[in-house]
């Protein structure tokens, strides 16, 4: 099911048109979301995924919603961002139906483990998607952009935790706050050519993948619906979809050209208040990480199985 309307949105009808943005992970959660707002308005919209399936399905659905009357389309690719090859490959095929004038690295994972208990192939099944695949999607994309003298919007999703850290996400936390650092140095690198790169910070918006593996066991994980909001948010609630896809879509416009460089937090101001994030399972004890691991490790086999059906 889409998430909303164009009457959700802030922008006129057609805003993007023209427009051809490319979103990493874009099949499913916050990527699909984005995707969905940009064809409302009108933009071509490419969304890769390593689960082919899941892309051309999440693809098929926005066109059928979408597409006719707003003149926008979406396409989905297979694509594995964690091989420089693939990133390659996927972006001459992108590239030849038109450079795109936008590109979200939103493509992620995570999950919590104490940080002694990680092993280095743990710690790379995050950091190859999000720190080495969300640079090498951008650098590929970058090159061309510089050859061809285009100007063009990069917006990452990053968390808050790059402000303050993020405890038992160690690896998601570093990885982030990596982008966060490429994000203002390419800004002031690339900006002169014409490449603006901004970032967005979310707060919790629950999405099934994510919380599953980051509030293992609870039956809102199951669910996909994280209905109790954190305590630590100033206005008591979760982020809406549409609220994200309207920050999303005026990073990604030529209407924020002025705007560069920066990391926006879309959290209802929790991240200024403190105590956030995971540091509330210090509290936990062996017990408690061992039912964890056994519902993540769960969560992942179901998702193993849904892809060989």
């Amino acid at each position: 099911m889409t998430e909303f309307t164009l009457d959700d949105l802030m922008f006129k009808p057609g805003l993007m048109k023209g427009q051809r943005i490319l979103i990493t992970g874009g099949g499913t959660g916050l990527g699909k979301v984005m995707a969905e707002a940009c064809v409302l308005l009108g933009a071509d919209v490419v969304i890769w995924g390593r689960r082919g399936e899941v892309v051309a399905a999440t693809a098929d659905e926005i066109n059928e919603a979408h597409a006719a009357a707003s003149g926008g389309r979406c396409a989905g690719m297979a694509t594995d961002i964690r091989v420089p090859e693939a990133i390659h490959d996927a972006m001459d095929e992108v590239w030849a139906g038109g450079a795109p004038t936008g590109l979200v690295n939103n493509a992620a994972g995570n999950f919590i483990s104490r940080t002694e208990d990680l092993s280095p192939r743990g710690f790379d099944a995050i950091a190859n998607i999000v720190f080495r695949g969300s640079f090498n999607v951008t650098l590929d994309a970058g090159k061309r952009w510089l050859a061809e003298g285009r100007h063009a919007s990069v917006v990452s999703i990053l968390t808050t935790w790059v402000w303050h850290g993020g405890p038992f996400t160690v690896p998601s936390a570093m990885s982030k706050a990596g982008l966060n650092v490429m994000t203002q140095s390419l800004a002031v690198e690339w900006g002169n050519r014409g490449i603006r790169f901004n970032a967005i910070a979310p707060g919790p918006f629950p999405t099934e993948g994510a919380w599953a593996r980051l509030n293992p066991g609870s039956t809102e994980a199951t669910s996909g619906e994280r209905k109790t909001a954190d305590p630590t948010i100033p206005l008591g609630r979760n982020g809406e979809m549409r609220e994200l896809a309207n920050l999303a879509v005026y990073l990604l416009d030529p209407g924020s050209a002025y705007v560069n460089g920066q990391t926006i937090a879309i959290d209802g101001g929790g991240h200024l208040r403190g105590g956030g994030g995971f540091a509330r399972l210090s509290e936990w004890g062996d017990a408690e990480w061992e039912a964890a691991r056994n519902s993540i490790k769960a969560s992942n086999e179901k998702d193993r199985a849904q892809r060989t059906v």
